[in-house]
């Protein structure tokens, strides 16, 4: 989690300067749709553990913003009630995390496209939950949506939120199976959390429309790479056999400024995705504060296109960036970063009576 962000640190810009800046458009499209900015909403469990309305809060601040919300598997509120929030031509994608009973993956995808859901966004980096210690210190009795379940409630709740909700998760799922849901769906395809060049180029050769290079908001595996330096990685070899226009490539986690979003976008991505940021403005001010965020994202992408010389976003290109501290890999070194110390409470020993001790 903490390389997520430091690796943005590793890259500074190279700015053209004397560029009539006096127009900027960000806007961009994301698997055909037109938004506003290059960004969207990306899918996380549980939004009520944050704000008693949950994810429909993001569904109306995409609205306002005109950016894309990915409906998440695990919400708080049922799937229903997040298209139902919908307004006008809004655009959502759908997370998915798949079924062992593939009968209700296959409702679940075919609903969704019913719905009017413009993109399948799996998640291929969770064949089984990554050990969430503090999740996992939790007390969880909420259920979230159910809308994974089979039938009864039986799940443990002893090992926190995620393992809770999780436990229908196929660690089965293989490339074997992307035939099947193409075959289940005509919604653009996409493979979320994928980690290395080698898998990016097999699912151009598999025929899916998109990959979101992520290691899971750093929940998952421990130091798997940071989406920004894959990207660098992958981005050259896509470009080397002509693949760039076959695939859609996106990015999270670590996406806190602008900035961030540039460099991504500079190296070859086509978006971002931003979690943890929506989630803090939720928890803390509802739907003002995260409309507010994205306007503060919006704002920060207008001043800092014209600090770099760049009007649109066909403008942003490796041309931009210095990558240098890329080259060294995992050893550059990066300022040292807080943002876990500021995220999670610290750990605290327990205080035990007398009584206790005895």
């Amino acid at each position: 989690m903490r390389e997520n962000h430091s690796a943005f640190h590793k890259i500074w810009f190279r700015p053209r300067i004397l560029v009539d800046v006096e127009h900027v458009d960000f806007s961009t499209t994301m698997l055909g749709a037109k938004v506003s900015a290059p960004f969207y909403v990306t899918a996380t469990a549980l939004g009520k553990l944050g704000h008693p309305e949950g994810e429909v809060i993001f569904t109306r601040s995409a609205h306002t913003h005109d950016v894309i919300q990915m409906i998440p598997t695990l919400a708080s509120c049922s799937f229903d009630e997040i298209v139902d929030a919908r307004q006008g031509e809004q655009v959502q994608w759908l997370q998915l995390y798949v079924n062992k009973d593939r009968a209700i993956t296959k409702r679940i995808v075919q609903h969704a496209e019913a719905r009017g859901c413009k993109g399948l966004f799996i998640t291929v980096d969770a064949p089984q939950l990554g050990r969430r210690e503090k999740d996992m210190r939790s007390k969880f009795s909420d259920v979230g949506s159910s809308v994974q379940a089979s039938g009864g409630d039986s799940v443990d709740r002893s090992q926190g939120a995620a393992r809770a909700i999780s436990s229908f998760i196929d660690p089965a799922l293989s490339w074997k199976d992307i035939p099947w849901f193409q075959s289940i769906t005509r919604m653009p395809i996409v493979l979320k959390g994928v980690q290395c060049v080698e898998d990016v180029l097999r699912a151009v050769e598999a025929g899916v429309q998109g990959v979101v290079l992520s290691n899971h908001g750093g929940r998952q595996l421990e130091f798997a790479p940071s989406a920004v330096e894959l990207l660098a990685e992958v981005m050259p070899a896509l470009r080397q056999r002509g693949w760039q226009d076959r695939i859609e490539v996106y990015v999270d986690g670590g996406i806190r400024r602008a900035t961030d979003m540039l460099k991504a976008l500079c190296l070859g991505a086509k978006g971002v995705g931003i979690g943890r940021p929506f989630l803090f403005a939720m928890s803390a001010y509802g739907q003002p504060g995260v409309e507010r965020a994205m306007q503060l994202l919006k704002d920060e992408m207008e001043m800092n296109m014209r600090l770099i010389g760049a009007n649109k976003i066909e403008d942003l290109n490796p041309s931009l960036l210095d990558v240098r501290g890329l080259v060294g890999g995992h050893n550059a070194v990066v300022p040292s970063d807080t943002l876990s110390a500021g995220a999670y409470d610290p750990l605290v020993a327990p205080r035990f009576s007398e009584k206790a001790k005895l």
